[in-house]
């Protein structure tokens, strides 16, 4: 049986062919490591339920990418229906992390008029040797691009996997309840659940979140 949510957001995973999205996802949603996992052929979706002490259930609509060239016609699709956007690439790739803008640009392009808030991850933080961008760099592009933050993350050792989305779906439903993003019948990026008042409401603080 379904779990009643009270809002529910559209999550898109972007970011160049094999840096990792699929792990994340998989880790995320499974609590496993694969390290043969193979990219999806075009897109990958799983639902998963964040319970915000005591009373808010927000349902993630979670889109894993394939990086290919191939498939970006289809990735697009979801993109217009998504919110939120965790942008991904490899610390030990440097290329990745140079063609972040690129994709950073694309996104907002696409999906005009509709709003999208990003976190920019750096995958295999876990690396002792082999790193290619600074942690540095990827703190100061996110604050460039104005996007929630910066997490550099690693799905092998489980290291800031959760706190990810976490940190993306904190983010987005702080932006909603100080009236920064208003819910539309044509766009289903962030929808409101029946039992919630479509008008903003003063956020509750909470020291917590559980995840299941």
């Amino acid at each position: 049986m379904e779990v009643p949510w009270n809002f529910r957001f559209g999550i898109v995973i972007l970011g160049d062919s094999a840096v990792g999205k699929s792990s994340l996802l998989h880790r995320f949603t499974e609590g496993t490591f694969d390290d043969s996992r193979q990219s999806p052929l075009g897109i990958d979706f799983k639902v998963y339920n964040i319970h915000y002490d005591p009373d808010v259930v927000i349902k993630l609509l979670l889109w894993d990418t394939a990086g290919q060239e191939r498939f970006r016609s289809i990735c697009k699709s979801y993109m217009r229906n998504s919110v939120g956007c965790i942008l991904m690439f490899d610390v030990s790739q440097r290329q990745t992390f140079d063609r972040i803008g690129s994709w950073h640009r694309e996104v907002l392009d696409y999906v005009k008029p509709n709003p999208m808030f990003f976190l920019l991850v750096g995958h295999k933080s876990d690396l002792a040797v082999g790193r290619q961008v600074r942690k540095s760099e990827g703190e100061a592009l996110a604050k460039k691009l104005n996007m929630i933050a910066y997490l550099e993350v690693s799905t092998k050792e489980n290291l800031n996997v959760s706190e990810a989305f976490e940190t993306l779906t904190r983010g987005i439903y702080n932006l909603f309840q100080k009236g920064k993003i208003t819910p539309r019948d044509d766009w289903h990026g962030l929808t409101v659940g029946a039992t919630v008042d479509k008008e903003p409401q003063v956020a509750k603080k909470s020291n917590c979140c559980n995840f299941g």
